[in-house]
């Protein structure tokens, strides 16, 4: 399966507006997204990142690699090369052409492990198709 990379060269280092979406969701909803982007951060010094389409979106320098979402009663962490990455866990849901999401809710527990793991191998796939 073919893939195209997502490029967004207005993507910063650190985004301002990020840290008032997160203010702006529900607080149990906040912790979760606020948990899981601040992994997607710390994968790299060459992390950037924009809200893209009202979300947190997290890029290898213009490249993006991942996301977060909020809605109503849960999370998504979304993965923009989702339907062509290595998913052994099988927590990635959806059926788009590229991208995959796992649904993270309040009061659940979840395979963080493997969900860290998951948006580790997603960088490290994106910064290795972009350096092409």
């Amino acid at each position: 399966m073919s893939f195209r990379i997502l490029r967004f060269p207005s993507a910063v280092r650190r985004d301002p507006t990020i840290d008032r979406w997160m203010a702006a969701q529900a607080p149990d909803l906040s912790s979760i997204a606020m948990h899981w982007f601040s992994i997607m951060r710390d994968c790299g010094e060459d992390v950037c990142e924009l809200l893209h389409d009202g979300h947190p979106t997290a890029c290898v320098g213009d490249a993006a690699f991942a996301y977060v979402n909020a809605f109503t009663n849960h999370v998504n962490v979304g993965f923009f090369p989702g339907a062509v990455i290595d998913d052994p866990y099988e927590l990635l849901q959806g059926t788009g052409k590229y991208m995959r999401h796992v649904k993270l809710a309040p009061n659940r527990i979840e395979d963080s492990a493997s969900l860290h793991q998951l948006i580790m191998h997603t960088y490290r796939f994106i910064k290795l198709q972009a350096n092409k």
